[in-house]
């Protein structure tokens, strides 16, 4: 962690609330993104990020190392949309939503020939792997989520998911296990 963003996670957790809206303003966007992917539509995505800073915000005290902001911040994040997904877990919720909406996260695949039928192809795999994506039970959709889309390492993840290693692992493995089944699968009867 850079020493400016320690500072200011210092300064917020002194009460300095200059400090806690200059945090917001550096980790709002990655919050969002991992929410919107989590939970599949704009409204959600933003209420788990507002949510996620009043949390952290009444939190603050419980902050003992500076260093672990970050994975503080999403560990809540991802655990109240986790909660989010089970109220409403009734069917599934769209990863997808509003594809063509200013701000909302973009996926594609590299075009490496240029034709219409391979750009055709891509986009109906992309569409395959985010409808499977849907399919996986919480904790490995958020681990997939977090660690293959968007980069955290295993050892971040697991601060976040505050669970061991060995679990983020394991989850990566039965849920790329899964996709890849389900993937295969659904390809076969092409």
């Amino acid at each position: 962690m850079d020493i400016k963003v320690r500072d200011l996670v210092q300064n917020f957790i002194d009460g300095d609330q200059e400090a806690f809206a200059q945090l917001i303003g550096r980790f709002k966007k990655k919050v969002y993104s991992v929410a919107f992917q989590m939970l599949g539509n704009h409204l959600d995505a933003d209420e788990v990020t507002q949510e996620a800073f009043v949390r952290i915000y009444n939190r603050r005290d419980k902050l003992k190392n500076v260093d672990y902001f970050a994975s503080f911040l999403m560990r809540i994040a991802t655990n109240y949309a986790i909660d989010l997904i089970r109220w409403k877990q009734k069917g599934f919720i769209s990863i997808d939503a509003d594809k063509d909406a200013e701000g909302s996260p973009k996926f594609e695949l590299v075009d490496k020939t240029g034709g219409p039928d391979q750009i055709v192809e891509n986009k109906e795999l992309l569409y395959e792997i985010k409808q499977a994506i849907k399919r996986l039970p919480s904790r490995q959709r958020v681990t997939v989520i977090l660690h293959d889309l968007e980069g955290f390492s295993k050892k971040e993840v697991a601060g976040i998911l505050q669970c061991p290693q060995a679990t983020v692992r394991s989850n990566l493995h039965i849920a790329r296990t899964k996709l890849r089944k389900w993937l295969k699968k659904d390809n076969k009867g092409r």
